[in-house]
């Protein structure tokens, strides 16, 4: 089935010259022929460079504990391609999504059409079979030329922390934080939005001016919601609903209250849905997301470190460097990092945040043409003491002269994430 399912998508690849093509033409016309699914659906869209994954298992997860069905949407993936499609609460399964791509491939008989267009169109396809389902869809690149950017209406807007990622695609003279906030926030729909904490209030400022003259109910965090980390692992929330203390999640890092915080700020303004407090509680308690600050507890690659904590975290831009060493400087231990990262990343600016690490240790990620080579990421980062490069994981980890309570972090790319949760 593996077979099949790969061959599709092969084809898939080859309608279009450019992996990426910013421009909504392409997928209304395929979606159009579709019946339109898209205008059919209930949805929260969220944008944002980082904490869209944790914001999502946040809301999903608190969402199943009210027993409201979801149909989710959200790329890249990190193992395989069916994580991007969950209908139902479930991933959907190689045989179901052959024939969904099969359909869409039928229809739109070989006219131009990008890779994550076809996906898209898929998915919103694939929902019609789910229609009572409420929909939580992620932005890919950007948002105002993203396939996921044709819906006439949704429930509410999430945008999530702002921060550099992706310039290459911007133009030369305008790759700065204010043209990403004009791509992610100027074609936000009217209903809700809501703005997460950002890494700066310049940031902030800057999203309230390019949604000024936008007519949806805007939710600002500190301004209309908010949450204050108390002792004995609770935080509590508030917002103008009332207050709620509640555990801290299973999900490392302080980030993460920030990410709860947005999910719990959405559900609660959505008059239709109907959530109740111990929803929230026991949903925040229960989110997981894969490759974020994951701690891995067993697999072969663990074993090679015994007793030794192992952290998994696919961050790659310097918003997520930000918040990962923020965790990391909470951890009073020696920390030694392996690291792979695409070429097209600020290298520099990534590492920049690291404090106090023992030992760093660049690697190559296979099978990935745009990844840059572990030999010249370790040229980048050649000032930084105790630089080393190995071929892959499993040499780098044994490489490692760990002693007790060391931890070993794997970072930089999501690619570098599902190529270890392979391996292990």
């Amino acid at each position: 089935m593996k077979m099949k399912l790969q061959k599709i998508v092969n084809r898939l690849q080859k309608l279009h010259p450019k992996e990426i093509d910013l421009s909504l033409d392409r997928i209304k016309n395929l979606c159009k022929k579709l019946g339109n699914p898209q205008d059919e659906i209930k949805c929260i869209q969220v944008c944002g460079t980082n904490g869209k994954g944790s914001t999502i298992s946040f809301l999903r997860s608190i969402l199943k504990e009210a027993n409201i069905r979801c149909n989710v949407y959200t790329s890249p993936h990190v193992r395989t391609i069916n994580e991007r499609f969950v209908y139902n609460d479930e991933v959907i399964s190689d045989n179901d999504l052959s024939d969904l791509l099969c359909e869409i491939e039928e229809v739109n008989n070989n006219q131009p059409l990008t890779y994550f267009e076809a996906l898209t169109a898929a998915f919103f396809y694939g929902c019609k079979k789910y229609k009572e389902n409420l929909v939580i869809a992620e932005f890919g690149l950007f948002g105002r030329g993203d396939a996921v950017n044709i819906l006439k209406k949704n429930l509410c807007n999430v945008v999530t922390s702002c921060s550099e990622d992706h310039l290459d695609w911007l133009p030369k003279n305008e790759r700065n934080i204010e043209r990403i906030i004009f791509e992610k926030t100027s074609s936000l729909l009217n209903s809700n939005i809501v703005i997460a904490k950002q890494n700066s209030n310049e940031i902030t400022e800057c999203i309230k001016k390019n949604i000024s003259n936008n007519s949806a109910n805007k939710y600002f965090f500190n301004e209309h919601y908010k949450f204050v980390l108390k002792e004995n692992n609770f935080f509590y929330y508030e917002d103008k609903y009332g207050g709620l203390k509640i555990p801290k999640p299973n999900l490392n890092g302080q980030f993460q209250l920030e990410n709860a915080s947005t999910a719990i700020a959405t559900l609660r303004i959505l008059k239709n849905i109907r959530i109740k407090n111990q929803h929230i509680i026991n949903g925040i308690q229960k989110a997981s997301n894969i490759a974020r600050l994951q701690e891995i507890k067993s697999g072969k690659l663990k074993n090679l470190i015994k007793n030794n904590r192992l952290i998994l975290d696919s961050s790659h831009n310097p918003g997520g460097a930000k918040v990962l060493n923020e965790y990391l400087q909470t951890l009073d231990c020696n920390k030694h990092v392996i690291i792979g990262m695409m070429a097209n990343k600020d290298h520099q600016k990534y590492i920049s945040y690291f404090k106090d690490i023992t030992s760093l240790t660049t690697i190559d990620i296979p099978n990935q043409p745009n990844a840059i080579s572990g030999k010249d990421l370790k040229e980048e980062f050649k000032d930084i003491p105790n630089v080393n490069y190995k071929e892959n994981i499993h040499d780098a980890i044994q490489s490692i002269d760990l002693k007790e309570n060391d931890l070993v972090l794997i970072t930089g790319s999501l690619y570098l994430s599902g190529e270890f949760l392979n391996l292990n």
